[in-house]
């Protein structure tokens, strides 16, 4: 408790240092930094462009998300303030991002640009975005190779003077891995899960072979469309290395050509023309004060926080808060904040108060739906009171109709209240995980649902890219046990 709490008095003192903080806001991006007004808006425009180069790549409608959907980002002074944020030891790690419907956010030291030879905190977020793109533009389940190999080529982005993105630049912070860690066989790399988890492996080079498996199959002429054959071959049902060896031949002759691939002393680069990246216009806006003096809670409560950590952000919420009383983005934070704590009362108060300031202020519906779920859970409201929930999150569907959490949570005031939610409650969930399908937890109950209906196909089909995930979480084993059991059953049905 006392080092959570010093850490996060550090983090505090530091941030609210700073003179002030400015939001950049696209169409994909909310950016906050305490950076000059040029850095951030670069920094948006280099999102956007990537965005753009990704989408022209792939050949994929440039579509805006709803406002809520898009990536939050938060730019912190240093490496140091991020793993206190985040509350990890880790002196390499360089950044974060939680991938959440309605909530995706990103936290990234201060603005020095993708390095050549380092991995920095921008690097990391076009991987990671890369990661949404394909989430986004997909619902298949690849194998973990081809998903960190598409990340990593994306990752590898230059912006280039004359207004064009390249793309696939070789991750020199991989060298050391592909230098001296032990190599991955083929045939296990090219498997679903690539060899996580596997023991004797030990410190490998997966991703450094991932990146360059994947960039000479995407760069070289002789090996032109084996990628989407690849992947309808997976999509009719094919393993892993069946899907391999049906698209890119003999595997021992493709182990070959990639090593000789990467001992090429040049790398081809994807060039996009600065035409095909039209992107839309960045409002940059300074934060109020009392926004600027909220932040560093803002930033804890949405990267998330335990119960200790969340009664150590209380009493400095409360503080500012009671500064405050009619700015609704303090008061929703506050919500967040008492909610977070274990006060739902309190947390009905201020979002109350937010939204008699804002009647629109999309977090504060959030924060009181959230506290009064809760207190039907725990008997302080009677079962009856689930059509209150109802009725809430129906208000922040009408505020904001493509928010993923307010269909969610419609669809949940009926299951937890132990009845059938209606096909419009399993429709709007199943719009939520269209709208968010990077989300694990939305996932998960959409399969759940599906398999309740017996829409057995549809089921495996949902659930497959939650048990590849490249970064297994709580649901995986789950997922894949699920999985299994759901094919088992399609396969005994006449």
């Amino acid at each position: 408790m006392r080092a959570i709490a010093l850490g996060f008095l550090m983090f505090i003192a530091s941030t609210q240092a700073q003179a002030e903080w400015l939001e950049a806001s696209s169409d994909h991006f909310v950016i906050y930094s305490g950076q000059k007004e040029k850095a951030v808006t670069d920094f948006a425009e280099r999102l956007e462009r990537f965005h753009a180069a990704m989408t022209r790549v792939y050949k994929q409608e440039n579509t805006k998300p709803s406002p809520s959907n898009r990536v939050t980002v938060f730019v912190v002074a240093n490496r140091a303030e991020v793993r206190e944020v985040v509350g990890a030891k880790n002196r390499y790690l360089a950044g974060i991002y939680i991938p959440r419907a309605g909530g995706s956010v990103a936290v990234v030291p201060k603005l020095k640009g993708a390095s050549r030879s380092d991995l920095t905190g921008e690097t990391v977020l076009y991987h990671e975005y890369a990661h949404h793109f394909m989430h986004m533009n997909t619902n298949r389940a690849y194998p973990r190779w081809f998903v960190e190999g598409f990340a990593e080529f994306f990752a590898g982005v230059r912006f280039n003077s004359n207004g064009s993105v390249g793309i696939g630049a070789p991750p020199y912070y991989r060298a050391d891995e592909l230098a001296y860690g032990r190599e991955v066989p083929i045939r296990r790399l090219l498997d679903f899960d690539g060899g996580i988890g596997d023991s004797k492996t030990g410190y490998d080079s997966f991703y450094g072979q991932s990146w360059t498996l994947f960039h000479y199959l995407q760069m070289t002429p002789e090996r032109s469309g084996q990628i989407p054959k690849y992947g309808e071959l997976l999509a009719t049902g094919a393993s892993a290395l069946d899907a391999a060896a049906g698209a890119f031949g003999d595997l021992d002759r493709l182990d070959k050509d990639m090593e000789a691939y990467l001992r090429r002393r040049k790398v081809s680069i994807l060039t996009v023309d600065p035409s095909s990246l039209a992107i839309g216009p960045i409002a940059l806006r300074k934060l109020r004060p009392a926004e600027a003096e909220m932040m560093p809670v803002i930033i804890e409560s949405k990267v998330g926080v335990g119960a200790e950590e969340a009664n150590s952000l209380l009493p400095e919420a409360q503080r500012i808060a009671a500064r405050h009383p009619d700015d609704a983005t303090v008061q929703a934070a506050l919500a967040e904040a008492e909610f977070d704590a274990g006060n739902d009362d309190a947390a009905i108060v201020a979002a109350d108060r937010a939204l008699a300031v804002d009647p629109k202020q999309i977090n504060a519906y959030l924060q009181k739906g959230y506290a009064l779920a809760r207190k039907v859970q725990n008997g302080a409201l009677p079962k009856e009171s689930w059509k209150d929930v109802r009725g809430q999150f129906a208000r922040a569907n009408r505020v904001e109709n493509d928010h993923p959490v307010p269909l969610v949570w419609f669809y949940l005031s009926y299951t937890k209240q132990g009845e059938q939610p209606t096909k419009n409650a399993i429709d709007g969930l199943e719009w939520a995980l269209h709208l968010a399908p990077f989300d694990a937890s939305v996932r998960w109950l959409v399969t759940q649902q599906m398999i309740a209906d017996e829409r057995l196909s549809d089921a495996v089909r949902t659930l497959g890219p939650l048990a590849y995930s490249p970064h297994p979480g709580e649901h995986t084993d789950r997922a894949r046990e699920l999985l299994k059991s759901v094919q088992a059953r399609l396969e005994a049905s006449p």
